[in-house]
């Protein structure tokens, strides 16, 4: 096999790659004497079929068989041999005009991953922001347990029920005289002005007292989820068998035995915990960004131009799908159509950081071992139906990128880690205000720049271009797992000979809601 460079521009490699017709040659005889034992025809005895009939009954699949593993072991072959490390799948193109019994020529395009200098890691310096947890948090922790747990006692006799307030009602729904499906219940417990049903239905049930029989009308949200009922106008017809009062909660040690603890001393604690987490969640996001800072300050490097490409479509894409949900989806198109070039700044400190960070932890021997992968594997399957889920395992352990993907995210955690522990790290305490506001004022630190590459990090760790546009880009800074750091441990495939896979689907939709309750504010 013959291997010409014919050209070299930056990261890009474009390679003449010429295999002998002898090679494929080799290769279709090579898989006639393997079918010849097991042939039947007609006229011969098993295994007795003549080598040169069967090629010739097989002619046309057995060379294209032949080419497809001639031109896969040439691209491995050109890629061992000139010691590449390819940054994305190489492109192969067969010369025009290529017959059976010629030398096959192929045009082979790469872009190869950057050699990055191994970095100084020694003069590393951060500033850990902490935050104390106050007895007086976690006594509000606590009046939002018991608020969230309320007791209801019934009301004295002709109490009419008001904000706070707990009605037991059966009622039922219809509309221009016709109930309708899901608008009928009995013994609904309704706390009024919790906003748990749709506008106007708690607050047309303000003043009832028990006993009492009373008919309401309330219109359907025009974004309701059932379309059948969305924007119409409804009667109920509501009968109130019961009007209780909030009975007063004492936070004792027989408050938390109702909440399955021993007493109140170990609700505390683990309120205590819950906020320290948080805290802490809060003070790792203000570290990784000031890390994530100093490389990426330290290092400047060229990056392939289809990984930062895609990046930045992943982004873009984000962006756009957010831009659509907008009450004005044109003027906030125009907006971000506005900073484009600051997005694909964006991309491009990704991608650099990707690379690097997966450079740090190749050098030091960082690996996810086989029981963290099956770990991965296993919550990724999580999100299809049990049938398929092996499926899916199957999936992953054949296509290199994907396992990659799902790898990523822990990986970066734990060069992170790495990283944390080389690092001279001093600490503050400060109040949680200060905290988030640390993390606000580096959200704009370096024009164009964000903190963290797309390896599936947390979306929260995002940050914003300088210019400090719209809040929502910090979402749309985060797209959809990919990673810098996952193309660059995966080996990617020619184009030409890439096996295509289709992963599970995904479960089926849910059935719609019960249309009597209004969709929860996370959902719009």
């Amino acid at each position: 096999m013959q291997i010409v460079e014919t050209s070299s521009e930056g990261l890009k490699r474009v390679y003449q790659v010429t295999i002998p017709a002898s090679t494929i040659a080799d290769r279709i005889a090579g898989e006639v004497a393997r079918m010849a034992p097991q042939a039947k025809l007609p006229g011969f005895r098993p295994g007795k079929v003549p080598a040169n009939l069967l090629k010739k009954m097989h002619g046309p699949a057995l060379h294209q068989e032949a080419l497809s593993g001639s031109i896969r072991d040439a691209v491995d072959t050109l890629v061992a041999d000139q010691k590449l490390r390819p940054a994305t799948q190489p492109d192969v193109t067969l010369a025009e005009g290529y017959a059976e019994g010629q030398d096959a020529k192929l045009a082979v395009a790469l872009e190869i991953l950057p050699v990055i200098a191994a970095p100084d890691l020694s003069g590393i310096k951060l500033e850990k922001l902490t935050v104390p947890v106050s007895d007086e948090q976690v006594d509000e922790a606590v009046l939002r347990v018991a608020g969230s747990a309320k007791r209801f006692e019934d009301a004295p006799e002709g109490h009419k029920a008001a904000t706070g307030d707990q009605i037991v009602v059966d009622f039922v729904g219809s509309i221009d005289g016709v109930e309708f499906a899901g608008g009928k219940a009995e013994d609904a417990a309704i706390e009024l002005g919790a906003g748990r049903f749709i506008p106007g239905f708690e607050e047309e049930l303000a003043g009832v007292i028990a006993g009492e029989d009373r008919t309401i009308s309330v219109t359907f949200p025009a974004d309701y989820q059932a379309a059948d009922l969305a924007g119409k106008v409804a009667s109920f017809a509501c009968k109130v068998k019961s009007v209780k009062v909030a009975g007063e909660t004492v936070l004792d040690d027989e408050f938390a035995k109702t909440l399955g603890l021993t007493d109140l001393a170990q609700l505390r604690g683990l309120l205590r915990g819950q906020i320290e987490q948080e805290t802490a969640g809060l003070t790792r996001t203000q570290m990784k960004r000031q890390l994530l800072d100093t490389l990426a300050a330290g290092h400047d490097f060229e990056v392939p131009p289809s990984m930062v490409e895609a990046e930045f479509n992943q982004i873009w894409q984000q962006l756009s799908d957010e831009a659509a949900k907008e009450e004005d989806p044109a003027a906030a198109l125009a907006e971000i159509e506005a900073e484009k070039e600051d997005y694909r700044a964006i991309a491009v400190r990704r991608v650099r950081l990707g690379l690097l960070l997966s450079e740090i932890g190749q050098g030091n021997g960082i690996e996810i071992s086989q029981q963290e992968m099956s770990m991965l594997v296993s919550q990724a399957a999580q999100q299809y139906r049990p049938e398929d889920r092996q499926r899916f395992a199957e999936y992953v352990q054949s296509e290199p990128m994907v396992a990659a993907q799902l790898r990523a995210p822990l990986y970066e955690e734990k060069v992170v880690d790495f990283l944390f522990d080389k690092a001279e790290v001093s600490t503050r305490e400060v109040t949680r205000e200060e905290l988030e506001a640390a993390i606000e004022a580096e959200d704009g630190a370096a024009p164009g720049h964000v903190h963290g590459p797309d390896c599936g990090h947390d979306h929260a760790e995002a940050a914003k271009p300088a210019k400090k546009p719209a809040a929502k880009k910090a979402k749309a800074e985060a797209p959809a797992e990919s990673g810098a750091l996952a193309e660059a441990e995966a080996a990617p495939a020619p184009k030409t000979v890439a096996a295509k896979k289709a992963a599970p689907a995904a479960e089926e939709a849910k059935p719609r809601k019960v249309p009597t309750k209004k969709p929860a504010k996370t959902e719009g």
